[in-house]
């Protein structure tokens, strides 16, 4: 078997995955304070608010390590996802990092529906 026909063969076999969320880790950049992050939070939390209100954000929750947050937004894919970050008091500083991961369903569930 060719390098280019093993491709196809391994191409063809993975399923696509169907994005159907966003996961955004948000983490407090270095040499950022308490202060300029705490002087922001009643804008940003009054948007972030108004985007579970408007069906863009399903879950969030703080991080346990105190340095920022994780949502989960109601996004196509990554780039969706950070433009609605991008909205937000927090980004528009630049004293957040962001992570994104598109998530979809659990895809080796599609072995307990597959046909023989």
């Amino acid at each position: 078997m060719t390098t280019s026909s093993l491709a196809q063969t391994t191409q063809a076999q993975a399923p696509s995955t169907i994005t159907t969320g966003v996961v955004v880790i948000l983490t407090v950049k270095a040499g950022v304070t308490r202060d300029q992050v705490m002087a922001v939070m009643p804008d940003e939390i009054r948007q972030t608010v108004q985007l579970y209100l408007n069906g863009k954000l399903r879950e969030w929750y703080s991080r346990s390590d105190g340095r920022g947050v994780v949502f989960l937004l109601d996004a196509k894919d990554t780039s969706e996802a950070h433009a609605i970050m991008e909205g937000l008091p927090l980004s528009k500083l630049d004293i957040m990092d962001h992570d994104y991961i598109a998530v979809g369903p659990l895809l080796p569930l599609r072995l307990l529906v597959a046909r023989p």
